[in-house]
């Protein structure tokens, strides 16, 4: 009897410890390969419905992640990308982050982009014209397709993402000052997610756009509330500062979680996912910069690389 309460204590227990949030990554590269360029989808599991945080790839990851049973049986591509993707996070608009959301559009279905004022203008004024495209969107240039919504999200405002059990809100970043890139935190029930776009260091930007984050996370990290951080890194540490262009070293990604440190207290940093984004696949660079995040691992984080199509869950 003993051995029967300990067994279903236990699988309460689980259940009620288990997880429920999911990242796929649909493109984990910062350039070079325009088939595996940045975009990540999180859902809830077994829900079928993801927010897509940039859109840098998305087909050549759909059939990627397909291949390595991500969408447990699904097989058909199209009803990915059309039905289980409810919307866009665009965190800038550089190419890289929104080549596989313009190219697929034709083929998509109608559904919400979100993304700071900044970032929408330039979809709709760079992209979604007629001279290097058409506008699928619902504002810009005639004629007026209107498939894709454009939804303007103030900073630090909560916001539901359509058709998911999904609550957002979205921060500034700096992406070479005085160019915004940006950031989001996902909530469902009492799980978070918190993704970055491109971004430098305050102290690189001569902003605080990266302590004001720290600050809001702080009772989430000290709760074990958030589930996971996706955060760049560019470059090796030996990159010049001077030409870093608004994007992280390892010792920069160390600077400022030395930031977060002070806020939560450096035991509550050990063991945090950190998901390590937008890597150049140039030579060896990869190599260099997973190795200088392993051998500087001064909080010890839980360093995730992730891949294309294989899916990262948290237990």
């Amino acid at each position: 009897m003993r051995k029967l309460f300990l067994l279903i204590t236990s699988l309460i227990f689980q259940q009620f410890s288990a997880q429920n949030l999911e990242v796929i990554p649909l493109g984990v590269y910062g350039g070079i390969d325009e088939s595996n360029l940045s975009s990540y989808l999180v859902g809830v599991k077994k829900n079928n419905s993801y927010l897509a945080l940039d859109a840098g790839t998305l087909t050549s990851g759909i059939k990627r992640a397909i291949a390595l049973d991500s969408f447990d049986t699904i097989t058909d591509s199209q009803l990915i990308l059309k039905n289980y993707i409810k919307g866009y996070f665009i965190s800038h608009g550089h190419l890289d982050h929104v080549s596989g959301l313009i190219i697929n559009s034709p083929e998509d279905s109608s559904k919400p982009i979100y993304g700071l004022t900044s970032t929408l203008d330039v979809l709709k004024e760079k992209y979604f014209i007629n001279g290097s495209w058409s506008n699928f969107a619902n504002e810009g240039e005639e004629p007026i397709l209107g498939k894709y919504k454009y939804r303007k999200i103030t900073p630090l405002q909560s916001f539901p993402v359509e058709n998911t059990a999904l609550i957002a809100e979205i921060f500034e970043l700096s992406h070479v000052n005085p160019q915004k890139s940006s950031a989001i935190l996902i909530k469902y029930k009492d799980e978070y997610i918190l993704y970055f776009g491109d971004t430098g260091a305050d102290r690189i930007e001569k902003t605080n756009n990266l302590d004001i984050i720290w600050k809001h996370i702080t009772p989430l990290v000290i709760n074990k509330n958030l589930q996971a951080i996706l955060i760049e890194v560019s470059f090796p540490n030996q990159q010049p500062e001077e030409k870093l262009f608004g994007h992280l070293t390892p010792s920069l990604l160390n600077e400022e979680f030395t930031k977060l440190a002070d806020y939560v207290g450096k035991e509550n940093l050990e063991g945090l996912n950190v998901i390590i984004t937008h890597l150049k696949p140039n030579s060896n660079q990869m190599e260099i910069i997973k190795q200088e995040l392993l051998t500087n691992n001064i909080f010890n984080l839980n360093y995730i690389f992730p891949e294309q199509g294989k899916k990262i869950s948290f237990e």
